[in-house]
């Protein structure tokens, strides 16, 4: 069984990161560098550099570093990270996810597979590359 998959364009990501922007100006938390987390996070990761005019670093557990992600839906990669440091992702999924992320920009309440505008659109679901062994 396929879930519906949601296609977001540019102008849905530049939206997400105003918005997870204004998320870390009010909550105060000092941020000095921002990580991307390979793949998914690096390209959110680099225009909250940019907007926040503060360098992307490819070392994440400096201090008052913010580790970003595309996504936080099961929370298997955040719960990877380093607890020390604040987490921001453009989308949570607060109805699978086994933590919550520091900050977000969007909460989804919905079951769909989101597909970002830096990713192919025909890509496979994560349960789909589960099935055909494409990943441990």
């Amino acid at each position: 069984m396929s879930i519906m998959k949601l296609h977001l364009q540019w102008k849905d990501i530049d939206e997400l990161v105003d918005k997870l922007h204004k998320e870390i100006i009010k909550s105060g938390i000092k941020i000095e560098k921002v990580y991307g987390m390979p793949r998914g996070g690096l390209i959110p990761a680099v225009m909250l550099s940019h907007k926040m005019n503060i360098p992307l670093t490819t070392y994440m557990y400096t201090k008052n570093t913010i580790i970003v992600d595309d996504i936080c839906d099961s929370g298997q990669t955040l719960e990877e990270v380093l607890a020390d440091n604040p987490t921001a992702v453009l989308h949570y999924k607060s109805k699978t996810s086994t933590i919550k992320p520091t900050l977000f920009a969007k909460e989804l309440t919905i079951d769909h597979w989101i597909v970002y505008p830096w990713e192919n659109p025909k890509s496979l679901e994560i349960q789909d590359y589960k099935n055909k062994n494409f990943i441990g």
